[in-house]
């Protein structure tokens, strides 16, 4: 089958500029672009999640009444269950050779995937303040040991700039950022990560009781923050061939997610000790006066982390607001994301914390139903079907019924607190809830159908 029309010329096999055109999202890559590399799969699942991030969410855990040992725990069964829907969507890249969003119109028809890729590209935004705050302040303060006073919104203007720069050029120069800036970021985490070690911050022998409700409530940030990666996948695995093998895309694409989160979060646990809040200034004073000398090692490393993750960020919301409906040129879309993104970040700043909680959550409940249909569509469906449904499917509808029912009884957060959730003194179970809900009610449909 050919799924390259005429209308949509593919770019220079060599040229490291992505096809600018609308149509090159919405169209399967070609068989004679499909040329990465398998090892590609691993860092663009490892080098998004080497930022500050993941060290506010372990020392967040903290904060949220757990003691170390709990906190490990949570952190390993959070970030399981939270990759392995983003590991297991990474394989149906090669073999579509479409974006995450536009895959999934197998399941929801070309105008169902229009509200989650609109929700995707709102989330994308959030995403890019969340972590332009932590790197702009990482910034300041190196820029400050130089004798450099520098204002909050023109530090966060330098990194949103390369950032976008990077997003325009497309999928081509963002993967490399996340290979060769991830591997310089690799190590030098790995050094600070040593230092904050040996320091000893944290009481790793200190235990208190952790109710059920905190370690579930903490669990689920943990979840979220691998999951949020779902809707961004296969973007960076359609460029493999199309024989690629499912298993090793799997299990690098689970390797990359649990090899960098889970380090960074043990180490925002053990540092959780000396942070007087899980603030970015905060965080990276307490990380700045750890690592003594090479402090302006780690400023760097912070700031320049922010260029792998938001790179994605912006380079994916450009793909999602072109399969939201609204057919402008990949670099139109880009600036729009990384400009919005900028005045986010800084209207933002002041109540990070917060928001950053309740982001990660909030996401979820649109997240879990639409990666659990896609999932189930095509582990549970028939492969070898390609017409793609014109319009609403059941499953479109199976996606906005599971998520707003979840928002409305599961949801716990500073906005919005379901009544289930209050029934369970806070605990939050809508993002399980509506991931299963979802898969399963689509596979009963979809056998109901096929024996009809």
């Amino acid at each position: 089958m050919n799924h390259q029309p005429a209308s949509a010329p593919p770019p220079s096999a060599g040229g490291l500029m992505e096809e600018l055109s609308a149509a090159s999202v919405r169209e399967p890559v070609p068989a004679a672009l499909k040329t990465m590399k398998m090892d590609r799969v691993f860092w663009s699942h490892f080098s998004p999640n080497l930022g500050p991030g993941g060290w506010v969410t372990g020392a967040l855990l903290t904060s949220m009444g757990l003691d170390f040992k709990t906190g490990v725990l949570a952190i390993v069964l959070g970030n399981i269950i939270g990759a392995l829907p983003v590991a297991l969507a990474a394989a149906i890249g090669p073999a579509m050779g479409l974006t995450q969003m536009e895959a999934s119109r197998r399941a929801l028809g070309q105008k169902g995937i229009r509200p989650p890729a609109f929700l995707n590209w709102i989330y994308c935004v959030g995403w890019d303040a969340v972590n332009n705050v932590p790197a702009a302040t990482a910034l300041m303060a190196l820029l400050l040991l130089g004798g450099i006073s520098a204002p909050f919104w023109l530090a966060l203007g330098v990194l949103a700039g390369a950032q976008m720069v990077a997003s325009i050029y497309g999928h081509h120069v963002v993967q490399l950022l996340q290979k060769y800036l991830g591997a310089l970021l690799l190590v030098t985490f790995a050094l600070m990560g040593v230092t904050l070690a040996l320091e000893g911050t944290a009481p790793i022998t200190a235990h208190h009781p952790v109710t059920w409700q905190t370690f579930l409530l903490a669990t689920g940030v943990l979840v979220s923050f691998n999951l949020s990666w779902a809707s961004y996948s296969s973007d960076y695995t359609r460029y493999l061939p199309a024989s690629s093998n499912p298993t090793k895309v799997v299990s690098l694409a689970l390797a990359g997610l649990l090899g960098s989160a889970i380090p960074f979060q043990i180490l925002g646990l053990l540092t959780a000790g000396s942070v007087a809040d899980p603030s970015p200034t905060a965080v990276i004073a307490s990380l700045q006066h750890a690592m003594g000398p090479l402090g302006a090692v780690a400023l760097g490393a912070i700031a320049l982390s922010s260029i792998t993750g938001n790179s994605f960020n912006d380079n994916t919301a450009s793909y999602s607001l072109i399969s939201a409906g609204l057919y402008v040129p990949r670099v139109a879309a880009a600036i729009l994301t990384a400009l919005l993104g900028y005045v986010l970040a800084v209207a933002g700043a002041g109540r990070y914390t917060s928001l950053y909680t309740d982001y990660l959550m909030v996401t979820m409940y649109w997240i879990a139903p639409w990666i659990g249909i896609v999932l189930a569509d095509w582990y549970f469906g028939n492969r070898k079907v390609h017409a793609v449904p014109p319009g609403w499917t059941y499953g479109a509808t199976i996606f906005a019924v599971t998520s707003v029912l979840t928002i409305l009884l599961f949801s716990s957060s500073t906005l919005y607190t379901g009544p289930i959730a209050r029934w369970l003194n806070g605990a939050d179970i809508g993002y399980y809830v509506g991931f299963f809900v979802a898969a399963g009610w689509y596979v009963l449909g979809m056998r109901t159908r096929a024996n009809s």
